[in-house]
Parts: C-alpha cells; sequence; structure tokens
C-alpha cells in the first residue's frame, strides 16, 4: 500500500472528484430505495397519481444523477491507475538506467521486464478496483446497514451475523493465496528469461539440432506457470459462489421472519422491500470490498518486486560535479586495482599508466586477462576499488557521470545496433548531428559504400537484432557512431575483429587522421591491428607484464613475442 499511496498523492485533485463521485453514487444508491418504500406505503395506498408521478420524476432526477456519478467515478479510477501504472513503469525504467551490470544481474533481464510490465499492470487492476470499492463500499455498508436497523431491528441482526463469515473467509483466501501469487510471478520471470534465451539464441539452438530440447524446457516451465495459475483461479473463483449461497442463505431468513414481522402488523410491505434493497447493497459492498482483499496477495506480490527494483541502490553514484582542465588532455590510470562486487580475487592488479592526447595506447593478452575490464572502468561502468582514474587531471568519480561519458566516444566489443534507420543509429552518438556530419562519419568507418549499396541509403531500416547487415558492417555503423560524436577520449573494444585485413588496415588509416586531436584507447586481439600504437601494454591475469612500443615488446616481453609468432612470421616481424 505504501507504493501506492507514493504514486496516489501526485493526483490528489483526480482523487478528491473520484471521493466526491463516490458519496454521490452511494447517497444516490440508497436514495431509491427510500423513495420506492415510501410510493409502497403511501402512494400505491392512497391511489394519489400526481404523487407517483412526483416521486417518479424525483427518481428519475436522483437516477440521472446516479449515472452522471457512475460515468465521474469510473473515469477517475482509470485516469488514476493508468497513470500511476505509467509512472510506475517510468519510475523503474529511469532507476534501471543508473545500474550497473551487477545490479542488472541480481534481478534478470528476463525478471526486470515483468516488473515493468507484468507486476505493473497488477497494480494498474488492483488501484482501479480499490478505488471503485475501497471508498465506495464501506460508506454504502454503513449507511445500509443503518437504514435496515431503522428499517426493521431483527432483520439487521441476520445480516450482522453473516458478516463475520464472509469476514473469516476473505482472511482466509488472502492467506493462501499469496504465496501461490509470488510463485506464479516467479514462474513468470522463468517463462520470460526462457522465451527470451530460445528467440535471440535460434540459430545456435537449430545448429545444434536442440530443438526438442528447448520445447520441453519451455513446455516444463509453462506446465508449472499453468499449474499455479489454476490454483490461483480457482481459489479466486470459488469465493464468489460462496458469498451469493451467503448472502441467499441471509435472504432466505429475512424474508422468514419478515412474514411472521408482516403477519404480527410489526413491519409493512414498503419497508420489506426497501430493507431487501439495502441488503442488496450492504451485502453487495462486503462482497465489492473481499474482490479487493482477495486481489491484494497478488498486488502486494508484485508491489514488493518493484519495491526491491526501486530500493536498490545502484553502486555507481552520481555525486560529482566537477570539470577538468580542457587543456591537458590526459588520461591516467594511478595504481588501479579491481574486484568484481560479488567476486574475490582481483581482476586488475596496480595498472599504472598516461596516455596523451594525439596518442593511441593499446592491451593486448590472452582471454581472461582484464583488457575489456579495464576500459569498462573508464566510463564508470564500475568504480575501481583501489587507485584512481583520472582524465585530465580529475578523478573521474568527481565527474558529473552525464559529463564524463560525454566525452567518450565507446565502440563496445559486441556490436548493438537499434531498431531504425542506419541514420538514426549513426546519430544516436550526436542526436543533433547533419547528414554531412553522418556521411563523413559512414566514410571514415568504411561504412559509407555498403550503405549506398542498400535501396534506401541512409535511410534503410535495421530490424530488430540487425539481422539484415552482416557482423562486420555492425562494427563499423558502430565506429561511425562514436566518430559522429567527436570525443575527447575514443574507446575501441576489440571493434576492428569482424573486419577483413584489408577494412581494418584503410580503417585504421583514416582513423588516425581523424583523431589525431584525441586519446585513443584499443583493445584487440590482432598484433597487426595495434604495432604502430604509441604504447602497448601487455595483460596476464591482471597484471601489466609489458609495457611500450611493438619493437620494444618483441624484445623484453616474451609472451607479446609469443603472440606476435602466433599471428606473423618471423620475417614478417623482422619486416615490422
Amino acid at each position: 500500500m505504501k507504493l501506492i499511496l507514493k504514486y496516489l498523492k501526485r493526483y490528489k485533485k483526480l482523487f478528491l472528484i473520484n471521493v466526491i463521485s463516490a458519496f454521490g453514487f452511494v447517497l444516490v444508491e440508497l436514495g431509491i430505495p427510500t423513495i420506492i418504500a415510501d410510493m409502497i406505503d403511501v402512494g400505491v395506498q392512497n391511489a394519489d397519481t400526481n404523487y407517483l408521478i412526483q416521486m417518479g420524476l424525483i427518481m428519475a432526477t436522483i437516477s440521472v444523477i446516479g449515472v452522471s456519478m457512475t460515468i465521474l467515478l469510473g473515469y477517475c479510477c482509470a485516469n488514476i491507475s493508468t497513470a500511476i501504472t505509467r509512472d510506475i513503469r517510468n519510475d523503474i525504467f529511469a532507476h534501471a538506467q543508473t545500474f550497473t551490470a551487477y545490479e542488472f544481474n541480481q534481478f534478470g533481464i528476463s525478471s526486470m521486464i515483468t516488473r515493468t510490465n507484468n507486476d505493473a499492470f497488477q497494480i494498474q487492476m488492483f488501484v482501479n478496483v480499490l478505488l471503485r470499492t475501497a471508498l465506495m463500499t464501506p460508506i454504502m455498508f454503513i449507511a445500509s446497514f443503518f437504514m435496515t436497523a431503522k428499517a426493521s431491528l431483527p432483520l439487521s441482526g441476520i445480516i450482522a451475523a453473516t458478516i463475520p463469515l464472509i469476514i473469516l473467509g476473505v482472511v482466509f483466501v488472502a492467506k493462501i493465496s499469496q504465496p501461490i501469487s509470488e510463485k506464479q510471478q516467479s514462474l513468470l520471470d522463468r517463462l520470460n528469461r526462457i522465451s527470451r534465451e530460445n528467440l535471440s539464441g535460434i540459430r545456435v539452438i537449430r545448429a545444434f539440432d536442440n530443438d526438442a530440447y528447448e520445447q520441453q524446457r519451455f513446455d516444463e516451465t509453462n506446465e508449472q506457470f499453468t499449474s499455479q495459475s489454476k490454483k490461483l483461479f480457482k481459489i479466486m473463483m470459488m469465493t464468489s459462489p460462496i458469498f451469493f449461497m451467503l448472502m441467499n442463505v441471509a435472504g432466505l431468513c429475512i424474508y422468514w421472519v419478515a412474514s411472521l414481522l408482516i403477519q404480527n402488523g410489526q413491519l409493512s410491505l414498503g419497508q420489506l422491500v426497501a430493507f431487501m434493497d439495502y441488503l442488496f447493497h450492504a451485502m453487495f459492498s462486503i462482497m465489492l470490498f473481499c474482490t479487493v482483499f482477495m486481489m491484494y496477495p497478488r498486488a502486494a506480490v508484485s508491489a514488493k518486486r518493484i519495491r526491491e527494483v526501486l530500493d536498490t541502490k545502484p553502486l555507481i553514484r552520481n555525486e560529482g560535479s566537477m570539470s577538468g582542465n580542457e587543456q591537458d588532455g590526459t588520461i591516467t590510470f594511478d595504481h588501479v586495482t579491481f574486484v568484481y562486487p560479488d567476486g574475490e580475487e582481483p581482476v586488475l592488479k596496480d595498472v599504472s599508466f598516461t596516455a596523451k592526447k594525439g596518442e593511441t595506447i593499446a592491451f593486448i593478452g590472452s582471454t581472461g586477462s582484464g583488457k575489456s575490464t579495464l576500459v569498462n572502468l573508464i566510463p564508470r561502468f564500475y568504480d575501481v576499488s583501489e587507485g584512481a582514474i583520472r582524465i585530465n587531471g580529475v578523478d573521474i568519480r568527481d565527474y558529473d557521470v552525464m559529463d564524463l561519458r560525454s566525452r567518450l566516444g565507446v565502440i563496445p566489443q559486441k556490436a548493438f545496433l537499434f531498431h531504425g534507420t542506419i541514420a538514426d543509429n549513426i546519430r544516436f552518438g550526436k542526436p543533433d548531428a547533419t547528414r554531412e556530419e553522418i556521411e563523413h562519419a559512414a566514410k571514415v568507418a568504411q561504412a559509407y559504400s555498403f550503405i549506398m549499396e542498400k535501396e534506401h541509403g541512409f535511410d534503410e531500416e535495421i530490424t530488430e537484432s540487425a539481422t539484415n547487415i552482416s557482423g562486420g558492417q555492425k562494427q563499423r555503423l558502430s565506429i561511425a557512431r562514436a566518430l559522429v560524436r567527436k570525443p575527447e577520449i575514443y574507446i575501441f573494444d576489440d571493434s576492428f575483429s569482424a573486419l577483413d585485413f584489408k577494412t581494418d588496415a584503410t580503417l585504421r588509416n583514416e582513423l588516425k587522421k581523424e583523431t589525431k586531436n584525441s586519446i585513443v584507447i584499443v583493445v584487440a586481439q590482432r598484433i597487426s591491428t595495434i604495432m604502430d600504437a604509441d604504447q602497448i601494454i601487455v595483460l596476464n591475469e591482471g597484471n601489466v607484464i609489458g609495457h611500450g612500443t611493438h619493437k620494444e615488446l618483441l624484445k623484453n616481453c616474451q609472451i607479446y613475442r609469443e603472440i606476435a609468432l602466433s599471428q606473423l612470421s618471423e620475417e614478417e616481424l623482422a619486416h615490422e
């Protein structure tokens, strides 16, 4: 409820209108039975036509008011519930943008999607019912019970005896349905994860002929989810017949007692009609309120899952506001050691180096040596465990995160493109980029020729997951996206691996001209890609075991020489 109240405060005016319309609806609903009772006891007996017409007009007016209040109530409920759901989704999405990979790993991508969509929808359904009934039904029940007691105290005792049974039933249903709801949402997370893996890895699944295995895995989880859903729905569906049975039993008891009271002259026919109407409103209001309580466990589970996301504090805090000396143009790693939040051993150990504007610094090493981890520390995807990283003489933790990242052009190891046009994907690096800037970036990235071969050129649509272009084309578009930004620091995280040697060489030559006033950081596996770098750092199990130029490392770093010999011949190395 705290989560709902938090968002409900944003719509105080609309909520006030909702309260007024609920009050108006209750007054109208209870006003008509009173008039009907009076018409039966007075109007019919006296056969006063004018009186009947007068009462009929009053009822018609009240009915119009009632319809208006009902429409207004529905309008307010729909607007508030959908607005709250929209705000929840926006807040989850905005908060998730501050997460590091560690927080995403905690929840899981599929679970985050479920929490954003399905859990928020459960809140929407609950809030809609809550606003319709939570305000209206208590007022209607109290007023109805008062009117029934006024009409006949003995008959109202029957209603009073029925209420505790209904309340006990609601509490029982709430207790047994909550754990089922938690299990159901957990299984939905798993179902979404399997679906996502299946759709993303469809080529691998078919290549290894594992369609049957994936189908079985999905069927098992789907069956478990269906089983939990059936349990929950059976419990929910059983409550209505039971409540109606209690209501009908109470009605039979009332008719039996009322017949005796009418026979003894203690109750009039009009009072009985009014009483039954009051009874209907009293019992029906209780049933509606019970519906809220039955929905509450499932909504509470969803609210808890949403709160877990919103209450999670990201490891990276944006607490800095400083800006560096633009004339400095350096990046410095000062005795940097890094341990992953859920790790035990350092991935990087005491790494130190300085790169200046116009220089290219490259990293090479075996798989798992910490190359990608090192460059991921620069945009603060993670924070260093020990030491410091400085850009233009300022610790990156003292920068505003947005300001820091605006200085960088990052080309990730796995190229990712968004659904949209080629121009839109390049413009992602600089939203206000002109067409000339986009074309220039594409030419430098060696992407212009294949783009112009497309039917619509730069306006060609990139499909979901970029399945309509090759891996090399993805990398070149990712490079163009960074180039159009003209950043202070370029970070190429093994961004040339899908390129052929000719394109790689041409691209590197063009990059030299484009990046002469920037710092270029390159992670690579190919010696040919980095041999012209001003500095090459060799990493092994997180340690710097070599630092120098290509020629220097060939002489004094055995591991570098072994990597070079695995890719180039002795003659080629001698020529270089």
